[in-house]
């Protein structure tokens, strides 16, 4: 029978202390009836506790060993991509070595054709440097005899110049006595003839004024008779147009006195004109004076331009032959050119096929380089979800010490064998490295026998490679040493 409320509020205190402390205390014969029946409930919560504990335990073990299923899955499938993997760089392996046997072919075949090229270069250049030297000598030859043959013209030319100036002298003498008798002859009749145009035109113009003041006079006096007559008759008609008739008698007289004042003006401009005549005449004689005295520096003058005139025909002899040596350097500067611009070309086409085939290499090892990174992050990547994983499965297998030791050796060997992988790959990356020093040393060496300068080499050494890449490599080591020690 439970009991009752009130006894049980009283009785919760008691309930706190540990049954087994009661039963040591007091036996269970001595108890009452509520004390054993408080001490059933206990017992029955702890077996309910108990049981709570054990149904958790069992779902916690099922965890774990579900956990420990996935876990062991998980390391299988990461051994199969690890076997895959190291197929496939074995496999890389052997591709990168059949190309770089490729490539040192290539290479070879490169470096003797470049050094055929250079050999076939050097030859023509030395033959026709030899023909060029040889036409030169035979050019030299020529124009030497040329020079001889000019130097004797020359002197012919000379010679004969020489005589024709003496006869050329001899004739302009002649001709310039016969020119300067001339000159004095038609001067002499040009003076007589002004003298005779002057007087001819002084009288001409005296019998014109005399003519024009006769003419004058009679008209004036014909008029004045007339105009007496017709003044009897007027006056005699009519006194009352005496006055008209004055005035256009004054009018008559003025106009009269101005045709007069006129003539009087022109007679005035013909002696001015006559003077002036006389003048000129004068100035004649003055110039054909200066001209007399002028006449032998013209003859200097005469001189001078001959002897310039010989000289420009000197000048242009020289000219022509200067002009001759400049067109055969000209032709032979073209040549020159055109075996320069061949050379070049063929220079173009080394240098071209040398760039070409060190970005084919540089080409190559960036993309292998670009591999092994690619390579090494997935590497990296799977190596920290394993890590993840043991650690998941160490964490969840810490109950059982079991358990625990087998995951321990377990990732011992992992780690023995990721150790010896990365030894294998240090290993390769070793042996890279040398072959491709040794093969950059290959290549600079062929580069200085051909006698080209390698300024602009665009590949580095392995140290200086390893240099720039070693911090990110340092940095990927140290943290996946934390997280395995974690």
């Amino acid at each position: 029978m439970p009991p009752k409320k009130g006894k049980k509020g009283k009785k919760g205190k008691a309930g706190k202390l540990n049954p087994f402390m009661l039963l040591d205390s007091a036996p269970i014969q001595d108890m009452s009836k509520d004390q054993l029946w408080d001490f059933a409930l206990r017992i029955q919560e702890e077996l309910e506790t108990v049981r709570k504990e054990k149904s958790l335990f069992q779902l916690e073990r099922n965890k774990t060993q579900t956990v420990w299923e996935t876990t062991k899955k998980n390391l299988e499938e990461s051994e199969v991509e690890l076997r895959s993997t190291t197929a496939e760089r074995s496999e890389v392996d052997e591709k990168h070595r059949e190309e770089m046997t490729v490539y040192k072919q290539k290479m070879k075949h490169v470096l003797t054709e470049q050094h055929n090229a250079v050999s076939a270069v050097k030859t023509d250049a030395v033959t026709s440097r030899s023909l060029q030297q040889k036409q030169n000598t035979e050019l030299e030859l020529d124009l030497r005899r040329q020079l001889r043959d000019l130097q004797m013209d020359n002197k012919e030319k000379r010679l004969q110049e020489h005589s024709s100036i003496k006869m050329l002298k001899l004739n302009h003498q002649r001709e310039l006595m016969r020119l300067g008798g001339e000159f004095e002859r038609r001067m002499q009749v040009l003076e007589v003839q002004k003298l005779v145009t002057t007087r001819s035109l002084a009288e001409m113009f005296q019998r014109k004024l005399m003519n024009a003041l006769t003419e004058i006079d009679t008209f004036r006096k014909c008029h004045l008779v007339s105009l007496n007559k017709e003044h009897d008759s007027r006056r005699e008609r009519t006194e009352g147009t005496f006055e008209e008739y004055l005035d256009t008698k004054h009018y008559e007289q003025h106009t009269w006195k101005g045709e007069l004042k006129k003539l009087q003006n022109q007679k005035l401009r013909w002696e001015k004109k006559i003077s002036a005549a006389q003048q000129e005449n004068q100035r004649l004689k003055t110039t054909l004076q200066e001209v007399q005295q002028k006449l032998p520096e013209l003859h200097r003058r005469l001189q001078e331009h001959q002897h310039s005139k010989q000289r420009m025909e000197e000048y242009r002899a020289q000219q022509k032959l200067v002009d001759q040596e400049l067109r055969d350097l000209t032709v032979e500067h073209e040549l020159l050119l055109q075996a320069f611009h061949k050379v070049q070309q063929e220079r173009d086409e080394l240098l071209r096929r040398q760039t070409q085939s060190i970005l084919d290499v540089q080409q190559r090892s960036g993309l292998k380089k670009i591999l092994l990174q690619r390579k090494m992050e997935a590497l990296s990547q799977t190596l920290e979800k394993k890590e993840a994983q043991l650690s998941a499965a160490l964490s969840v297998c810490s109950v059982e010490p079991t358990a625990r030791s087998n995951a321990a050796l377990k990732l011992q060997e992992i780690l023995e064998s990721k150790r010896t992988a990365m030894e294998a790959l240090q290993l390769d990356l070793d042996q890279g490295a040398q072959e491709y020093d040794q093969l950059l040393r290959s290549l600079k060496g062929d580069l200085e026998a051909a006698g080209i300068l390698p300024f602009q080499f665009p590949f580095k050494a392995t140290q200086k490679v390893l240099e720039e890449v070693r911090p990110d490599l340092k940095a990927q080591l140290d943290r996946h040493q934390k997280d395995v020690s974690k």
